[in-house]
């Protein structure tokens, strides 16, 4: 196939990949867990890396309940009237204001004081919005928030924010103070070494630019010294224009990019399209919005790390 009727097979199948998405969420259980017993302070989480780092600092002083089941999207998020309820009745709702306004709407109308906004007690990085991008009507722009939410993809920040995150779990629950933050200093020592091997992995490759589904890794890049390139912008829903899309082939052909980066809860029709058309293969990056198959956090970004290390050519 030439190089043209590539591209014009891309831009085609740009209007209609994101209608193949299956409905996040439409088999899935969105009730909550049963009420905590014991007497334990009750933790809401907004979606799994908040889920997994209150769990780690909390241990067993806490009960966490993930508001966002594995499979979906955290901004496709609809709370049921009974995770409403268990929000009131948290002592605890750890959450990113602006990824996910049913939780954001719950906790100002019933939880504000009990709020815990992980954005706040770290710097952000502002979104980069493409002109040439479009949504259809899908009510989930991240670029209104102001700000790039993707902050657990930079295990630097994520460490400020186990500390952060014991302190206040000790202002909630002084009988258990020392706990938490024993464990958030233990949970920010193993986010150190993941940040540690970060660097050393990604010190000296072939290639420094990445092309992914859409701009979820800017933190990451950010921290690494990469280039990202998204298809798409923050929002994942987003629909990619076909000036975009012929934008970014262009970009990934003149960096000579061997390697478009897919995600488990996005379409990759787009982005196999656009390998094709640039002569590059395709690799699963994950941007950890929902629960891994196997392992945990640090194990899925070590696999993000291996899977760098062999696109970039590092060494």
């Amino acid at each position: 196939m030439s190089g043209n009727l590539r591209l014009r097979s891309l831009i085609a199948v740009a209007g209609t990949a994101l209608l193949t998405v299956p409905a996040c969420g439409s088999t899935v259980d969105r009730s909550p867990q049963s009420a905590p017993a014991g007497g334990k302070l009750h933790v809401a989480a907004a979606f799994y890396p908040l889920q997994w780092l209150s769990q780690q600092v909390g241990g067993t002083d806490v009960t966490v309940e993930g508001l966002t089941k594995p499979g979906v999207e955290p901004h496709d998020l609809e709370l049921s009237p009974r995770q409403v309820a268990d929000i009131q009745s948290s002592g605890l709702i750890v959450y990113i204001k602006g990824v996910q306004p049913a939780v954001d709407e719950a906790v100002q109308q019933h939880a504000a004081g009990e709020g815990f906004d992980a954005a706040t007690v770290v710097p952000t990085l502002a979104t980069v919005a493409h002109e040439e991008e479009h949504g259809e009507g899908d009510g989930h722009a991240h670029e209104d928030i102001g700000y790039d939410p993707h902050i657990w993809l930079d295990p630097h920040r994520f460490a400020t924010i186990a500390t952060k995150l014991g302190e206040r779990l000790a202002t909630a629950d002084p009988a258990h103070a020392s706990g938490y933050r024993e464990r958030a200093a233990a949970t920010a020592a193993d986010l150190t070494t993941l940040d540690k091997e970060f660097q050393q992995g990604l010190t000296t490759c072939a290639n420094r630019a990445i092309v992914t589904s859409h701009t979820a890794f800017g933190y990451l890049a950010n921290r690494y010294m990469l280039e990202q390139i998204g298809i798409s912008g923050i929002d994942p829903d987003a629909e990619p224009s076909p000036a975009r899309l012929a934008e970014v082939a262009g970009i990934a052909k003149q960096k000579k990019v061997t390697t478009i980066f897919t995600e488990e809860l996005v379409s990759p029709k787009v982005a196999e399209v656009l390998a094709q058309e640039v002569g590059a293969k395709t690799a699963v990056l994950n941007p950890l919005e929902s629960q891994p198959a196997s392992g945990d956090y640090l194990t899925a970004m070590r696999g993000d790390l291996a899977t760098l290390r062999t696109a970039l050519g590092c060494t």
